[in-house]
């Protein structure tokens, strides 16, 4: 019996890839995943996970291309500065921000925003 006859007969250890997607499952069995989802003690989910093969990663690749990375781009992208703040004024602008249902970021633009509309008569 040749080499490659023996190496054709090998079975694989893996159980056969079945693409579904997940919105096509009933909603039973949806339910049951998010059950064993829910179930399962911190960690398992990621103990019982694999390392992607180069297949994976293949098959992965446009679909990593359309997500992008990072935060999406804004205008022509962000540039982190660095600003000293009192620290009391910054703690209200915080709880401001916190109130009004913004982050810190989007407070101090909207009022970069709102002084330079002020300084040119805008």
């Amino acid at each position: 019996m040749g080499k490659s006859r023996i190496l054709s007969e090998k079975k694989s250890t893996r159980p056969p890839k079945v693409s579904v997607n997940f919105a096509d499952l009933p909603d039973a069995e949806k339910d049951r995943i998010y059950r064993e989802i829910d179930q399962a003690p911190p960690g398992e989910i990621w103990r019982k996970s694999k390392p992607m093969t180069a297949a994976d990663r293949k098959a992965f690749a446009p679909i990593r291309k359309k997500m992008g990375r990072g935060r999406p781009k804004t205008g022509r992208g962000t540039k982190v500065v660095s600003v000293s703040v009192e620290i009391g004024l910054l703690a209200e602008a915080d709880a401001f921000a916190k109130r009004a249902g913004l982050g810190r970021t989007d407070l101090f633009v909207r009022g970069l925003r709102m002084a330079m509309g002020l300084a040119s008569g805008g």
